[in-house]
C-alpha cells in the first residue's frame, strides 16, 4: 500500500537550542528497500533536508535551531507505491518542554513539608507542580505560587507520617506541556504532640488490708501517637486529703500493671509519651472500699449476688444486651480472650450512654467456649458492675451422659433415675435436658407419646425429650410384656448430643393379672373337671340322681305340703294334663 499521512507529527524544544520533531509510522506492508523513508525538510526549501529516517514504529528527527524562531517544516513519506506529506508550522518559544526536575529535597516539621528542585535550564521561567501521595492512596497536587520558584510547601499534614512526593514543571508563559516527573522522594514528617487518650480499664482484687488493682491501657483509632511512644505514666492519689501523688513509669512494651492501694478513693491516671511531649492523661475512679463496692469487687470470684444471665452467638460474634440506666454517660463490657489461662487477657469495650446491646467479636473466641462477660455503667469515671452474662460463641455436644443409677420395671414400663448433671465451665454448652431413646429389640418402635427417630443403619427408635436440666428420672410407659428393650439417656445442649451406641438393655417380666386371670380361666375349671371325673359316681348321685328326693324338689317347696320336716305332694291336688299308656316293652325300660 502506498503510505498514510504520518500521525502524531509535533515538534518542541528542551533547551530553546535543539528542535525534536516526532512522530508514529503508519503500516504499509512493504519492507527492507521498499519500505517507507522520511524526509524532514523546511518548507520553503524541501530539497535540504534537515534528516533523513528510516524507522519504524515511533520516529524522531533533531537538528540545531540557531536564532531562528519561527518554523515551517514538512515531513515526507515515501514509497515505491506514492508519497504523503504533513506539515508543522511552530514558534520554539511556544513549544517548550523542560526536562524533568532533579536535585529533589525537603525541609518538614511535623505538619509541613517544604519541597526543593532544581533543573537545567534557568534561563527560561517555569511553573512547577508537586505530586503529594498520602498514606491511605489518596493524591493530592500543588502548584507552585510563584512562576520561577523552585519550591513548594505542603501543610496539612500528620505528624510522623511517610508521604510520597514528586515535581514536573511546563512553561510559565506558552505552556505546551508538562516535563517528565522526578524522581520520587519519600519523605517522613517529624513527631508531634500525641492526640487524644489513651483507653483505660481496671479489674479490683480486693486483698488484706486493701486492694490489688491491675490496669490496663491500649490505643483506640481515636489516639494518634504522632511519633514514637517511648513510655506509659501512670499516677494515682487519694482523694480524701492532699497525700502526695505516687507515680511509675513503663517501657511502650508493656500494656497493664498492677498497684495495691488501701480502703480510699483513688484518683488514677495514665498518659502515653513519645520523643516530644505526653498524651492527654486518660483518668478513672475507684471508689471507696465499703460493702457495696465489696460487692462489685468479688465479682469474678462467684460471691457476687448477681445472677449470670445468657447470651446467644452469632456468625459475627456474641450477642450481649443490658438494661440501660439514664444516670450513665457510658457502658463498658469486658471479657477475657482465654479464660482457661490466667492471666486470662483480659479485654474490654466501651459504648455510648444511648447503647444497649452489641455484638462481642474476637479472633480468639472458638466454639464450645464459655465466655463470661461483665457490664458496667460508667459516670464521671466511676463504673459499677450492672449485670454479668455468659455464652458460647457457638455450643458443642456435651463431654458426658447421665450415669443411670437405677432401674424400676414392671411389665409395660420401665422407671430410670441418674445422678444430676454437674455442670461446671469447661462444659461446652448449657444443658438443656435430656433425651431417652428406647426400642424394642425386634421390630420397630411406636409407643404412644414419643417421636420416631432413625439411628443410623435404619434403625428406629422412640424418642422423649426431658426439657428440664434438673430432672433425675423418667417413666417410659405402655411397653410390652416380656419383651427385650434397648434404651440410654443422652444429655442435649444447644448443640446437640454425642452419637449414641452405649445402650442398656432390660426384659419386661411378665404380666401377673393375666396369669391370675388365665389361672382362673383355665387351670380351675379344668381342676373341678378332673375332681368331677373322679368322683363322677358322687357326683351324678348328687347332681342328677335317677330316682330325685322329695325334699330337694323345688316344686315341693311351699309350706303347706310340709307335713312334719317331709315335703308332701297331695295326689287329689295334681290334675294331670294328658294321660298315656305305655306298652310293656317302654314300661319294662322305664
Amino acid at each position: 500500500e502506498p503510505p498514510d499521512t504520518p500521525e502524531d507529527f509535533s515538534c518542541q524544544t528542551q533547551d530553546m537550542k535543539r528542535v525534536t520533531c516526532t512522530w508514529t509510522e503508519g503500516e504499509t506492508h512493504l519492507y527492507g528497500q521498499n519500505s517507507p523513508q522520511y524526509t524532514l525538510s523546511k518548507t520553503s526549501s524541501q530539497k535540504m533536508a534537515l534528516c533523513k529516517e528510516d524507522c519504524s514504529k515511533q520516529c524522531s528527527c533533531s537538528w540545531d535551531i540557531g536564532q531562528q524562531r519561527m518554523w515551517n517544516v514538512t515531513l515526507t513519506v515515501e514509497n515505491p507505491l506514492g508519497k504523503q506529506t504533513a506539515i508543522d508550522v511552530f514558534d520554539v518559544n511556544h513549544r517548550m518542554y523542560p526536562t524533568a526536575p532533579f536535585q529533589v529535597w525537603e525541609d518538614c516539621t511535623d505538619t509541613e513539608i517544604t519541597l526543593h528542585w532544581n533543573y537545567e535550564n534557568n534561563e527560561i521561567e517555569l511553573f512547577c507542580q508537586t505530586e503529594v501521595l498520602q498514606p491511605d492512596g489518596k493524591v493530592e497536587l500543588h502548584n507552585s505560587s510563584i512562576a520561577g520558584s523552585k519550591y513548594v510547601t505542603v501543610r496539612g499534614l500528620q505528624p510522623y507520617t511517610e508521604y510520597t512526593a514528586r515535581v514536573h514543571c511546563g512553561a510559565a508563559k506558552h505552556f505546551w506541556r508538562w516535563s517528565d516527573w522526578s524522581q520520587p522522594l519519600t519523605i517522613r514528617t517529624k513527631e508531634g504532640t500525641p492526640s487524644g487518650k489513651l483507653d483505660i480499664w481496671r479489674e479490683i482484687t480486693p486483698v488484706l488490708g486493701g486492694r490489688n488493682v491491675t490496669l490496663f491501657w491500649k490505643q483506640t483509632p481515636s489516639f494518634q501517637a504522632n511519633g514514637i511512644i517511648i513510655s506509659y505514666e501512670v499516677t494515682w492519689e487519694k482523694m480524701e486529703d492532699d497525700s502526695k501523688p505516687e507515680s511509675i513509669s513503663f517501657s511502650s512494651v508493656y500494656n497493664s500493671t498492677r498497684i495495691f492501694i488501701d480502703k480510699h478513693s483513688y484518683r488514677i491516671s495514665i498518659m502515653a509519651k513519645n520523643n516530644v511531649k505526653f498524651s492527654l492523661p486518660s483518668v478513672l475512679i475507684i471508689s471507696r472500699a465499703t460493702d457495696n463496692s465489696r460487692k462489685i469487687l468479688f465479682s469474678f470470684l462467684g460471691t457476687e449476688e448477681l445472677k449470670e444471665g445468657q447470651v446467644n452467638g452469632t456468625d459475627d460474634g456474641i450477642f450481649v444486651s443490658w438494661e440501660p440506666r439514664s444516670i450513665y454517660d457510658s457502658y463498658i463490657i469486658d471479657w477475657c480472650n482465654f479464660p482457661r489461662l490466667q492471666p486470662c487477657d483480659l479485654q474490654w469495650k466501651k459504648f455510648g450512654p444511648n447503647t444497649s446491646s452489641a455484638v462481642i467479636s474476637s479472633a480468639a473466641f472458638v466454639p464450645g467456649v464459655r465466655y463470661k462477660f461483665r457490664i458496667y455503667g460508667s459516670v464521671a469515671n466511676r463504673a459499677s458492675l450492672l449485670e454479668k452474662k455468659i455464652g458460647y460463641l457457638r455450643e458443642l455436644p456435651p463431654l458426658l451422659d447421665p450415669i443411670v443409677r437405677k432401674v424400676d420395671l414392671t411389665y409395660n414400663s420401665v422407671t430410670l433415675f441418674w445422678d444430676s448433671y454437674h455442670t461446671n465451665e469447661s462444659e461446652p454448652g448449657f444443658i438443656r435436658g435430656y433425651h431417652v431413646y428406647v426400642s424394642p429389640l425386634q421390630g420397630n418402635c411406636s409407643l404412644k407419646g414419643s417421636k420416631k427417630y432413625i439411628l443410623s443403619g435404619e434403625s428406629e427408635l422412640c424418642k422423649y425429650t426431658i426439657e428440664n436440666p434438673e430432672e433425675k428420672r423418667y417413666t417410659v410407659k405402655d411397653l410390652i410384656p416380656n419383651t427385650k428393650y434397648k434404651i440410654v439417656v443422652k444429655t442435649f445442649t444447644g448443640g446437640g448430643e454425642t452419637p449414641i451406641f452405649n445402650f442398656r438393655y432390660i426384659d419386661t417380666p411378665y404380666n401377673s393379672n393375666m396369669l391370675y386371670f388365665v389361672f382362673l380361666l383355665v387351670i380351675v375349671p379344668t381342676l373341678v373337671a378332673a375332681i368331677c371325673h373322679w368322683k363322677m359316681k358322687w357326683v351324678k348321685e348328687c347332681c342328677c340322681p335317677i330316682i330325685p328326693s322329695p325334699n330337694k324338689s323345688k316344686v315341693l317347696s311351699f309350706k303347706e305340703f310340709k307335713i312334719d320336716s317331709e315335703k308332701v305332694l297331695k295326689i287329689n291336688d295334681c290334675i294331670p294334663d294328658v294321660l298315656a299308656m305305655d306298652s310293656s316293652a317302654e314300661a319294662r325300660k322305664l
